[in-house]
């Protein structure tokens, strides 16, 4: 996928690493920080990735001129087996001012184990930046099912902000 190919990073090993690795860096700077301020750092570093991803699929704005299909298919692409590997994502669907993302496999949840209180900080980040850049409007995100606490998948609800007029 061009997305991942596009500019490799590294000549032998490639673009990838160990989930294992990402995983001890999200612990350690909820050990440095605390939970609460280490959320906010991964749910801030994942916004940028996010739309740094629809930035370079040349989706932003577009969310006026894709169906919510369209949009499934594009996260899934960037996002997914095919892209990242952050996460499968299986629905994205609206209700009024508020984005519903089911996905599983969620990096954040990896190697968890059952009735894990982990949250999807980084993942719920990237997907809201990757929304955000593509519907051109300012969200919030947050949490409200969870495979580690027997969900069927991790839902992220994401609310469209109002717009502040300066």
């Amino acid at each position: 996928m061009a997305i991942v190919q596009q500019n490799e990073l590294r000549q032998e090993l490639g673009d990838f690493s160990s989930i294992v690795c990402l995983k001890a860096i999200v612990v350690g700077v909820e050990e440095a920080l605390g939970e609460k301020a280490a959320a906010i750092a991964m749910i801030s570093a994942g916004r940028q990735r996010g739309k740094k991803l629809a930035e370079a699929m040349d989706l932003v704005d577009k969310g006026s001129s894709l169906s919510l299909e369209e949009l499934t298919k594009q996260a899934q692409e960037a996002l997914g087996k095919d892209g990242t590997r952050l996460c499968v994502i299986d629905k994205i669907s609206q209700e009024g001012d508020v984005y519903k993302v089911s996905a599983h496999e969620t990096v954040c949840s990896a190697g968890e184990s059952p009735g894990s209180s982990r949250q999807c900080t980084f993942t719920m980040g990237a997907i809201q930046g990757f929304l955000e850049a593509f519907l051109g409007k300012r969200l919030r995100g947050t949490q409200t099912e969870s495979v580690l606490r027997g969900g069927n998948f991790d839902l992220l609800e994401y609310t469209v902000l109002p717009q502040v007029n300066h």
